[in-house]
Order: C-alpha cells, then structure tokens, then sequence
C-alpha cells in the first residue's frame, strides 16, 4: 500500500500526459472542489457559531436566577422587602437587588418599543439573583418564598439553559453531517469525472498496455493529476468561503441576529485543513475508480 501510495504522489511527466491537461473533466474537478470546500467552510462556521453562542448564553445563565413578583400593588413593596429578606438569609446567595422601573423597560424594549407606559401596566416586579459557586438549595428557597411571599415565582434558568445545550449539539450533529454529506458529493463527482477522462483514454490505454505498461503506472497518472486539480480547486473554495465568512456584517449591525457567526482566533486555520482533506478525498476515489475502470477496459 505505501508502495502503491508513493507511486501515486511521485511526479512522473511521462505519465501525465496520460491525462488530458483541460477539458470538461479538468474544470469538473476543480470546480466540484472548491465549491464543495465553499459550502464546508460555511458548514463549519455555522456549527462552531451555535456552539460558541450556547455556550456564552449557558454561562450568562448559569449563575443568575430571577424571582417574579405578581401582586396587588398595595402588596408588591411588602412582598418585594419579604423577597429580598429571604434572600439575604439563604446561604448561597450572593447577592439580590430588585429591578427599578427603568430597568424593567429596558428590558421589554425590544418587544413593546422604548416608550412602554410601566407604571400604567400591571407589569411583576423582578429580583435578580446571583448565587454564589456552592449554589443553593432551588427547592427550598421556593418553599421559603411560597411562605413569605405568595406571589413570588422562582426562575433558575433550567428550563433555558437545557433547550440551548439540546441545540447546541443537534447543530454539532448536523454540521459535521453536512461535512461528511459534502465530502461524499464530492468523491462521487470527482468519481465521475475520472470514469469519464478513462474512457475517453480508453485508445491511449490500450496502446500503453502494449508497450508494457502496468495498470499501477496508468492509474498513478490520473490519480496525480486528479488529486492536484481537486487540492488547487479546494484551496480557492477554502479561500473565498473564508472571504465571505469575514465580510460578514458586525454584531451590532446585524441587531444580534448573527451573534458570534465567523471563526475566531485560532478557528480561522480550521478552514485550512479541509483543502488537505479535499486531496485525500480525491485520491482515494481516483485511485479506486482508476482501477475500476481499468479492469473494465480489454
């Protein structure tokens, strides 16, 4: 096999002109690569941006919890001290504060717009929790609230942070799917345009047995040339999807909606591993449809 495998990537120039240097089955090559690459490079994008994004709302949710105060407002500020006194004396908390009026409408802003009437609206009050690293017992304080405070409704954030973490890895999921769905495309491709430059050889082939030679150095020809058209057209997918990942617009441009999509740091070289890949894919499926057809041919 590495014999078989040094004889596939040592140049031979006898060889290749074996292949036909242009064509329609050059240019398929190298445009099924590097479009293929293209839409990998956003795959894995998008995938990391998911995973990225879950993981910064699962901290932001993490060690915060909120509690709702709905009452009559005769009862709201006695029920928001009897909330706060509670707190303070729960171990695990770290610190509580109840949102003011201002806070609460900027809250709702994005939903109701900025001029939303609060004091109008039969709106809960909210507390903001944060707990310290130990934690504290969720089951427990919701009993001391139920006692002192009737209208207080505890929120640990489980109910968010379990979907996010769900999410997070169904995209991993089908990211790395769409990955391997795009890699066999493009084996199949390639596949096909080395069946098609054979055929079209099928005469030069013959001619080649005659003189004496054997199906590995025929197969090496179409493999090299094969394997170098699909890294070259790769690299230019690889190339322009990166591009496009990097004008994408800002966060604050986007309004949110594109939050963390792009690679960052050492991501950007993630891109750079998959016109290698591309080559291997190529390799493999030349080399294998190389064979294929030779055995076909008389």
């Amino acid at each position: 096999m590495i014999v078989r495998l040094r004889l596939f990537l040592t140049p031979d120039r006898q060889a290749d002109r074996v292949v036909p240097p242009t064509g329609h089955t050059a240019w398929l090559t190298g445009f099924t690569a590097g479009a293929m690459t293209f839409l990998a490079v956003f795959a894995l994008a998008l995938s990391l941006a998911a995973d990225r994004l879950a993981d910064r709302w699962s901290d932001a949710l993490q060690r915060t919890a909120t509690i709702r105060i709905s009452a009559p407002p005769d009862q709201m500020e006695a029920q928001t001290a009897a909330v706060l006194e509670v707190l303070r004396t729960t171990p695990g908390i770290a610190a509580s504060r109840a949102l003011s009026d201002d806070e609460q409408r900027t809250l709702l802003a994005p939903w109701f717009g900025p001029d939303l009437p609060v004091d109008a609206l039969p709106l809960p009050r909210l507390v903001e929790v944060t707990e310290t690293p130990e934690g504290y017992d969720s089951e427990g304080l919701r009993q001391r609230l139920r006692a002192e405070a009737p209208g207080a409704v505890l929120d640990d954030h489980t109910r968010w942070r379990r979907p996010l973490a769900v999410a997070a890895a169904r995209l991993n999921l089908l990211g790395a799917l769409s990955i391997a769905l795009i890699g066999a495309a493009m084996a199949a491709m390639i596949t096909l345009a080395a069946n098609a430059a054979l055929a079209a050889n099928a005469q030069v082939i013959r001619v080649l047995r005659v003189v004496g030679a054997q199906d590995d150095y025929i197969a090496a020809a179409f493999v090299r040339r094969f394997t170098l058209r699909a890294l070259v057209g790769s690299a230019a997918g690889a190339v322009v999807g990166m591009i496009g990942i990097a004008l994408l617009p800002p966060v604050d441009e986007a309004g949110g909606f594109l939050t963390g999509l792009g690679f960052q740091g050492a991501g950007w070289l993630l891109p750079l591993l998959l016109p290698p890949v591309a080559a291997v894919v190529a390799l493999l499926a030349t080399g294998a449809a190389a064979f294929r057809k030779l055995r076909e041919l008389p």
